[in-house]
C-alpha cells in the first residue's frame, strides 16, 4: 500500500506517524519520505493511520506485490531522468552508452572518448573498480582510473557512467560519475543499494544473471523507498541451459519490465553475448524494441583488453553499429543520444 499525505505535513507529524506505526505494526516495515507532490508512506500491507492525521491523508494506492513505488499501478508514466543536455526515459530518445570494460591507460580511454565525441554521443561507460570472478584477473585501476575519467569528462564534455562495487568506493566514484552503475554481481548487495538510495546521481541497476524479473523489481524497490526515482534498469543477460553463448539476452523480460515498472530500461548486448560477433544483431533487436538505452563495450584494440576482450567491438565496428542503430531509430520514430 502507498499513502499520500499533504505536503505540508510537519516533521513532528511525520515522527508521530512513524512512532504510531512502529507501535501498531511492529513487524511491518514501512518507509516515509517527502516526495515532489506529497509525503509518501509505503508498506507491504494496509495500515491503521492515526485519527489526528486522517484529514492530511489525500490518496491511497493499493499496489499489490513487493514492488510498489516502481509499479505502473502506482504511476503510469515512465520516470524521466534529465542529464546535462539530454533526457533518459522520455519515450523518443535512446541513449547509446559506450566505452571499454575497464579504464586501462590514458591513451586508450582518450581514443574511445574522442570516438564518442566525434559520433555526437554523450555518455561514456568505463569501469575503474572491477571485481572479477578470478582474483588473479585485472581488478581495475581504482582511483587512478577515476582521475583519468575526470580528465576525459572535462576535455570532451562527456557524461560518465562507472561502477561502484562497495560502499567504501562510493565517495571516489561520485567524484566523476554522472550515472552510478551497480553491477549484476552487486544486485543483491542490500547495504550498497541502501547507500546508493541516498545519493542524488542516477543509478543504473544491472540485473543479476540468476535473478527472476520480480526479484530484479524488488531490488529496484530497495533503491526507491527513501524517495529516489532517478533509477535505470539494465537487462544484461541471464543464465539458461544454453552454453554456446555467455548468457541469453532476455528481451521478453524487457517487455515485462516495460509493462509493469515505470523506470527506464536499458539493454546490454555485450555482456549477454560474450562474443563481439553477436553484439550488433542483439543491439539492433533491442533498438527495434524501443529500449531507453543500449550499452556497448568498445576498445581501440580489443585483443589487448585486460578484461572482457572477446565481447568488445573495435572502434570502427562501433561506428558502423551506430549508423545501423540510427537507421532503426529513425524507422521507429526515435533518435540516438
Amino acid at each position: 500500500m502507498i499513502y499520500h499525505f499533504a505536503s505540508e505535513l510537519t516533521d513532528d507529524e511525520i515522527s508521530l506517524l512513524s512512532l504510531y506505526l512502529d507501535e501498531k505494526h511492529p513487524c511491518a516495515p514501512h518507509f516515509i519520505f517527502r516526495g515532489a507532490e506529497a509525503v509518501v508512506l509505503s508498506c507491504g500491507m494496509a495500515l491503521n493511520i492515526p485519527d489526528s492525521l486522517n484529514d492530511k491523508l489525500i490518496a491511497t494506492y493499493d499496489t499489490a506485490g513487493d514492488y510498489q513505488l516502481s509499479s505502473r499501478h502506482y504511476k503510469a508514466s515512465t520516470v524521466t531522468i534529465p542529464l546535462r543536455g539530454i533526457t533518459i526515459g522520455n519515450g523518443t530518445d535512446t541513449a547509446l552508452i559506450a566505452g571499454p570494460c575497464s579504464v586501462e591507460d590514458a591513451t586508450m580511454i582518450d581514443s574511445v572518448a574522442d570516438t564518442m565525441h566525434r559520433e555526437g554521443l554523450h555518455i561514456l561507460r568505463a569501469g575503474c573498480y572491477k571485481p572479477r570472478t578470478s582474483i588473479y584477473s585485472f581488478q581495475g585501476l581504482g582511483s587512478v582510473g577515476i582521475d583519468m575519467l575526470l580528465d576525459i569528462r572535462q576535455r570532451y564534455n562527456l557524461l560518465i557512467c562507472t561502477e561502484v562495487c562497495a560502499i567504501s568506493q562510493l565517495d571516489d566514484v561520485l567524484r566523476v560519475a554522472d550515472i552510478v552503475q551497480i553491477g549484476a554481481k552487486s544486485m543483491y548487495d542490500y547495504d550498497l543499494l541502501r547507500a546508493c538510495s541516498q545519493i542524488d546521481r542516477p543509478v543504473l541497476l544491472k540485473r543479476h544473471y540468476g535473478s527472476r524479473l520480480e526479484e530484479f523489481a524488488k531490488m529496484a524497490e530497495t533503491l526507491m523507498v527513501h524517495g529516489k526515482e532517478n533509477i535505470i534498469l539494465c537487462e544484461r543477460g541471464i543464465r539458461t541451459h544454453e552454453t554456446s553463448t555467455r548468457f541469453t539476452l532476455d528481451l521478453c523480460g524487457v517487455e515485462w519490465l516495460r509493462r509493469n515498472l515505470r523506470l527506464p530500461i536499458f539493454a546490454d548486448p555485450s555482456h549477454a553475448m560474450g562474443e563481439a560477433y553477436g553484439v550488433e544483431g542483439l543491439a539492433c533487436a533491442a533498438m527495434a524494441q524501443g529500449v531507453d538505452g543500449i550499452m556497448i563495450e568498445t576498445h581501440p584494440e580489443p585483443h589487448k583488453a585486460l578484461s572482457d576482450s572477446k565481447q568488445q567491438l573495435t572502434l570502427d565496428q562501433f561506428r558502423q553499429l551506430h549508423g545501423k542503430l540510427n537507421t532503426i531509430a529513425h524507422a521507429i520514430g526515435k533518435q540516438i543520444l
